[in-house]
């Protein structure tokens, strides 16, 4: 069975292939320092090629390349993508060309042209998330996905939904729009993060189910601290008992090895621009099939009910620009390789924190297994309040970081993305192991 972490044309013979149709570092707008960058990213990928996954996620001239796909300044470190990611030039150039394209005739160029690309874009995607292209809406981040959702099924007063006091702001603040206007009611779960047992996630969720139970929101990965939530395991449970099931995958698609249809959901929303370094504003909505009917569209459409998933779409004008260059992100990705990029910047994450976890003073609150953490990690230290520390990071050693303070969670959230290295990760350990002795 074809997984999310399989590859299009999964045999590594080809790597090479995938990786030249990405290289545009060589294009003219590049000059010829990038075309020397393609040449030296071109022998690491030769010799990545002869290695196993394993052996390349450790391979710190590989990745040292990868970093000379971006454009990140060399002064910040920065290690806050898990609110937004840079892009690599590939995307950014794709975003810079179509938008010129499109001023030439803008009522032409976008209309006609490049809103012709988003079939071919709905079907790659689709490929990426292993579902069929008819359950795929392209939308512009992870919130108006899920709002989407929120918004458009259809419940009644005393409906009750099961979620999460550490899900995402805008989604709570959603549902309990939903709560003050028609009445439904929210029951949740207050997750003593991190958590290490499977059993007893899925237990405190489906705790919660009653006859009234109408629908569960469960998020893949807590953004606050990286804590990865057996979707799965509480998905299957909700469904036989008639719970239909809202997954909110900001962080997971693009970062974690998964098939959207094997979570077992109805619904999921991600952000594009996190985890898979797509324009800024770009994001996915995946419907089951026989859920779009009886889904309401956000915005409104000439047929509410209908059947065909386009119907999410209806958003007038929109920058085409940053939706076709999703694709260059996707070459970008796949370029890189699915499990190989998880298993990258799981290691990151394990990397510094392993370096911190035994410091006085330094609490961290993330697991560094791979079954429940990932690429985000935070920690705390005693004595010193989340702001003190995240401002010190900065003004001091200048490592962009993100302070965390959402109901029981409190420390400085760390993500590094691909074009990460240790020896940037050695800067922050260092940094991080002086504030704690001051």
């Amino acid at each position: 069975m074809k997984t999310f972490s399989e590859e299009p044309a999964a045999p590594r013979r080809h790597f090479l292939k995938r990786a030249a149709a990405v290289l545009a570092l060589s294009s003219p707008l590049s000059g010829w320092g990038a075309r020397l960058a393609a040449k030296d990213l071109n022998k690491v990928l030769l010799a990545a090629n002869s290695q196993s996954v394993d052996d390349t996620i450790r391979d710190e001239e590989f990745w040292y390349q990868i970093k000379q796909a971006f454009t990140v300044s060399p002064n910040i470190l920065n290690l806050n993508n898990g609110g937004v990611s840079p892009h690599p030039r590939v995307v950014q150039e794709a975003v810079e060309r179509y938008n010129r394209l499109s001023n030439e005739a803008p009522s032409y160029y976008m209309w006609r042209i490049l809103d012709a690309g988003r079939e071919p874009l709905r079907a790659r995607l689709a490929d990426l998330a292993g579902c069929s292209p008819e359950e795929i809406a392209i939308h512009r981040n992870a919130t108006e996905a899920l709002e989407t959702i929120i918004f458009g099924l259809r419940l009644q007063k005393g409906d009750e939904v099961v979620l999460a006091r550490q899900d995402y702001p805008n989604m709570l603040h959603a549902w309990r729009q939903r709560e003050k206007r028609e009445g439904i009611v929210l029951r949740y779960v207050n997750l003593n993060l991190p958590i290490e047992n499977k059993e007893e996630i899925v237990r405190q969720y489906t705790a919660l189910f009653t006859p009234k139970t109408r629908v569960v929101h469960i998020t893949h990965i807590i953004n606050w601290s990286g804590q990865t939530l057996p979707v799965r395991e509480i998905a299957d449970i909700a469904r036989a008992r008639g719970i239909e099931v809202v997954i909110d995958g900001a962080h997971s698609f693009g970062l974690l090895n998964f098939r959207i249809p094997d979570l077992n959901g109805d619904y999921f929303g991600t952000s594009l621009h996190k985890w898979l370094t797509a324009p800024f504003g770009s994001g996915m909505l995946y419907v089951r099939k026989e859920k779009i009917r009886n889904l309401y569209p956000l915005f409104g459409a000439q047929d509410p009910e209908s059947e065909d998933i386009r119907k999410f779409e209806n958003l007038g004008t929109r920058p085409f620009a940053n939706e076709q260059a999703i694709g260059q992100a996707i070459d970008f990705h796949w370029m890189i390789g699915a499990e190989r990029k998880e298993k990258r910047l799981h290691y990151l994450k394990n990397y510094w924190a392993e370096r911190v976890i035994d410091l006085p003073k330094v609490r961290l609150h993330t697991s560094l297994k791979p079954q429940f953490g990932c690429a985000i990690g935070l920690f705390s230290i005693e004595g010193k309040t989340v702001a003190e520390v995240d401002g010190a990071l900065f003004n001091k050693y200048k490592i962009h970081t993100t302070g965390i303070e959402w109901e029981n969670i409190k420390g400085v959230r760390v993500t590094p993305n691909v074009y990460t290295t240790t020896r940037d990760l050695d800067r922050l350990v260092n940094a991080i192991r002086q504030i704690a002795q001051t």
